[in-house]
């Protein structure tokens, strides 16, 4: 039929386009009788349809009836005509003459059944409670006389009438076990009825339902009351004005800005001088009269966020993110967040960015507040062989990772309950460095991907060919160990390296950071950083120290050898200044004796030079600072002006020793210990050793002990990382009227969208391999070879990456 239905369209318009009107009337004659044709068709297929039902009903109903005639004759005409239901049973005379008596019965039921005026009503029992079903008698006659109905409705009725039937064959069947329920209600009914109209009940009853409509009827009013409040709160917040919307470009701007030579510290006066006039009407405006009292911002920054914020949300306005940023972030809702530390290097490669962030690691998994994640590069066996010392090597990271909590839980004296995890590493001899193969992102699973902390951010992600850190993790920290532009600068063609590396630094720490952590001021300036030193030392060097001032306190001497220098022996770790000071000013320092522990690539030619021109320095293989032989010297020197901050001068000023040291901003933590000499001129440096050399050291307070410690470093990472607030989910809230508010994280960021550009453009850059390598990276460092993938049980990369389309 629906086909058929398809047909008068066309035929429309085939008529409609023909030219002569008799020729249309023809046509829609034609369409109109078919149409009809099919109709009848229908009607008369249905028509057979309900006929062959109605003869199957019939044709079993006479059957029903043939049975119950020959089941009622053989029981009158012979009592041994009834069947035995088993072998044993037999036929009494009481029950002949129940099937006797049931017969007439029987006979009057089947042909009332027979009748057309059959009624239900006749034969049921009357219940209590009776039910009319004239309706359902009503709908089926009319159904049966409306045969064009239309189907949906006849379907719905047929439904309804069914329903009322079986309504009332359970009410038939099951009224007497529906009584007591029905008699209960009832009760009810009543008990209440009189408890409402009655004045004889007991006061503490009627007091409480009197209490109970009051208190509706308040909690009623109250909710008015909030909706209009509500509304004219929204109402009473009023747009930006014009020094408000200069205020907010040009904190967005500071990128730019920055570019052109303005810094951020004169960007942030611009912003606070054109705040300053509205600033104690900056959120009152927002506010009702005489609430000014709770407003709490911390500085006209967080006042700007949060009047904002008010706006946009008086106005309804939800920011979802832009055209670089993923959405797709974890939300922790149990208050156990995860914390995922990434680092270039691992023991027993004794490196700073592989002995602090194990500390790091330890010492946050000591609070238990978070869960913490540590993850470091694994290096071929080849490799290995390279980086480790004594000829070290592991099979599998299983073993590395045992020689790791051995090695910690010696130093910090507790079990570290935090996960070690690996990821590809191979080692570049020109650098000097390991450098990720693949993607390290993908190597902390989404659902632990809450707190990024990246050891050295800018060389983590030199050729970082991946996902974004910003997003996927919820909060990225970036802590700068190494000033890079002080040793490619003493390299071929530094000038020109250092000026590209620069500002790569400045591109791939902007584009995958939230914020950076600079260890002191000897580094580059890099965006959004601060400088704090969170690094602390080995409890046990402290341990040293409080065993010597134990033993100058029962007179005992503490230190029985002089000076020494410790450090990997390469030239851009303070050696050429070493070496230049003892050759200038040997005549000065007759007599003065230095030993000098260390290893490296350049150890032929420092103990060469030395030789060469006839100083008193002796050279000894390298070994562990805290290791029994060098405890029983007194001073120690660091001439090194390209370290960002040196571990090993933390670790003799924790032990007690005199430090030799640069007046440079490497050492300004140092400089405000009393141990710590500092020098500007080389003959200054002539002095500080004869007065180290001629007196002995102070003991440590215990202030100055907790200022060196990993707990107090802890702490400040904590705070100058905003650790603490993301932890406690506050980084981006204000607070008015005791309600937190979100700041303008839901307006689009213009700095947001430029830091997304430049991440989306590292992407593709670092995809070419030509232009890889011709930035110095390591062949086949784009993805992890198949060494990696037997060493740590990975997908081979194009199975992990398929590429399609080829």
């Amino acid at each position: 039929m629906m086909l058929n239905m398809k047909a008068s369209p066309e035929a429309r318009t085939t008529s409609s386009s023909s030219s002569s009107p008799s020729r249309s009337i023809v046509t829609a004659e034609k369409a109109f009788s078919f149409i009809s044709k099919g109709w009848s068709e229908v009607r008369s297929s249905a028509g057979a349809d309900l006929q062959l039902i109605k003869n199957r009903a019939n044709s079993f109903k006479n059957r029903a009836d043939r049975e119950l005639e020959n089941f009622l004759n053989s029981a009158s005409r012979s009592p041994f005509a009834v069947p035995t239901i088993t072998a044993s049973a037999t036929t009494t005379p009481a029950e002949i003459d129940f099937v006797k008596k049931l017969r007439p019965k029987l006979t009057e039921i089947r042909r009332a059944y027979s009748s057309p005026d059959f009624k239900w009503s006749q034969w049921s029992p009357k219940p209590k409670n009776r039910i009319d079903l004239s309706a359902i008698k009503n709908a089926i006659v009319s159904e049966v006389e409306d045969e064009e109905e239309d189907e949906g409705q006849r379907f719905r009725r047929w439904r309804t009438v069914r329903f009322k039937e079986t309504a009332a064959r359970d009410e038939w069947q099951f009224g007497e076990l529906w009584e007591p329920i029905r008699a209960l209600k009832a009760r009810l009914r009543e008990f209440e009825h009189k408890s409402s109209s009655s004045s004889s009940l007991p006061s503490d009853i009627f007091e409480g339902i009197k209490n109970s409509e009051f208190v509706e009827k308040l909690k009623s009013s109250l909710r008015s009351i909030g909706k209009e409040s509500n509304g004219a709160k929204m109402q009473e917040v009023p747009p930006f004005d014009v020094p408000e919307l200069l205020a907010y470009l040009v904190r967005q701007s500071s990128p730019f800005l920055d570019q052109l030579g303005i810094k951020r510290d004169i960007s942030d006066k611009i912003v606070e001088n054109l705040c300053s006039k509205r600033k104690n009407q900056l959120l009152l405006r927002s506010l009702p009269a005489g609430e000014s009292s709770i407003i709490e911002a911390d500085n006209v920054t967080d006042e700007l966020d949060i009047r904002i914020a008010s706006v946009l949300q008086s106005t309804g306005h939800c920011y979802e993110g832009g055209f670089w940023s993923d959405s797709t972030k974890q939300e922790f809702a149990d208050g156990k967040r995860h914390v995922a530390i990434v680092t270039t290097a691992s023991l027993p490669w004794m490196t700073g960015t592989a002995v602090n962030p194990l500390f790091r690691a330890a010492y946050l998994a000591k609070s238990a507040k978070q869960n913490v994640t540590l993850l470091v590069p694994w290096l071929c066996r080849s490799d290995q062989e390279l980086v480790y010392p004594n000829s070290l090597t592991f099979n599998s990271p299983e073993e590395q990772e045992l020689y790791m909590r051995n090695w910690l839980e010696e130093r910090v004296g507790f079990k570290a309950d935090f996960n070690i995890s690996f990821y590809p590493g191979k080692f570049s001899k020109a650098r000097r460095s390991i450098i990720p193969a693949g993607d390290t992102t993908q190597f902390i699973s989404s659902k632990e991907a809450d707190i990024a902390i990246l050891e050295e951010p800018e060389h983590l992600n030199w050729y970082h060919h991946g996902k974004r850190w910003t997003d996927k993790f919820n909060h990225v920290v970036g802590i700068v160990h190494t000033n890079y532009l002080e040793y490619i600068k003493r390299e071929k063609n530094g000038a020109l390296q250092a000026f590209l590396v620069k500002h790569i630094n400045n591109w791939v720490t902007r584009a995958y950071c939230h914020k950076v952590l600079r260890l002191s001021a000897a580094t580059q300036d890099l965006p959004k950083s601060v400088i704090c030193n969170v690094h602390g030392v080995n409890p046990k060097f402290l341990r040293i120290g409080e065993k010597v001032a134990e033993e100058r306190e029962r007179g005992q001497q503490a230190f029985s050898k002089g000076a020494y220098f410790l450090g990997k022996m390469v030239w851009a770790k303070g050696y050429k200044e070493l070496i230049d000071l003892l050759a200038k000013y040997k005549n000065d320092l007759d007599g003065f004796k230095l030993d000098v522990f260390g290893n490296g690539e350049d150890a032929y030619e420092v103990k060469s030079m030395a030789q060469r021109l006839n100083l008193n320095v002796s050279f000894m293989k390298g070994r562990d600072h805290a290791d029994d032989s060098l405890h029983g010297y007194k001073v120690f020197i660091n001439p090194s002006i390209s370290d960002v901050l040196c571990t090993a001068t933390a670790e003799a000023l924790a032990m007690g020793k005199f430090v030799i040291c640069a007046d440079h901003p490497s050492n300004e933590f140092f400089s405000a210990f009393p141990n710590c000499l500092t020098y500007k001129t080389p003959e200054d440096f002539v002095a500080k050793v004869k007065e180290a050399m001629a007196n002995e050291p102070q003991p440590l307070t215990p202030e100055q002990m907790y200022r060196l410690s990993w707990e107090a470093a802890t702490q400040r990472f904590m705070e100058y990382s905003d650790l603490d607030k993301v932890l406690t989910s506050n980084a981006h809230s204000g607070r008015i009227d005791g309600k937190a508010l979100k700041k303008s994280i839901s307006l689009p960021n213009l700095m947001d969208m430029v830091d997304g550009g430049l991440a989306f453009g590292h992407y593709c850059l670092t995809g070419n391999e030509f232009l890889r390598l011709c930035s110095g990276a390591i062949p086949g460092t784009r993805d992890y070879d198949k060494e990696h993938c037997r060493d740590l049980h990975l997908l081979p990369p194009q199975v992990e990456n398929p590429i399609y389309g080829w």
